[in-house]
């Protein structure tokens, strides 16, 4: 599999159902999970038999600049896992931000496997995401 959107995610930008600048937007650590393009929560990823390994803090300083989403590289504490690894970005608030919702609520948006260290295999302690520098950065529309 290549990195890749959400379908859902994709049609809820033009529906209002993502807020990319207010949000509480994180990155969770996952395993055991086969890209589905039409899920749409979190619950919908465990549901299908993946499992989380790490959650990370909201991602810092958001900047949307010419259809490019970016923020700062994040952090993640796992645990010793044998199996490999990917990361889904995704909505863990409300569009308008505030708490943390549930998972039944919490919307997906990307999911990366591929890139520099992907899939990982995690070990115990600290992993470094380290979004890329180049044109895309985290996500570019078009």
């Amino acid at each position: 599999m290549a990195n890749a959107s959400f379908s859902t995610f994709r049609d809820g930008l033009m529906t209002g159902k993502y807020d990319l600048s207010a949000a509480s937007i994180k990155v969770a650590l996952i395993k055991n999970y086969t890209f589905t393009p039409t899920h749409t929560f979190m619950s919908d990823v465990t549901g299908s038999g993946a499992s989380v390994n790490a959650v990370s803090a909201k991602l810092t300083n958001p900047v949307i600049t010419g259809g490019v989403f970016d923020a700062d590289d994040v952090t993640l504490t796992t645990t010793t896992d044998p199996a490999a690894h990917a990361l889904i970005v995704y909505q863990a608030s409300a569009p308008t931000g505030g708490a943390d919702v549930a998972a039944t609520a919490q919307r997906v948006m990307w999911y990366f496997d591929t890139g520099t260290g992907l899939p990982v295999t995690p070990g115990a302690g600290t992993l470094a995401v380290t979004w890329p520098a180049g044109a895309t950065k985290i996500y570019k529309i078009g």
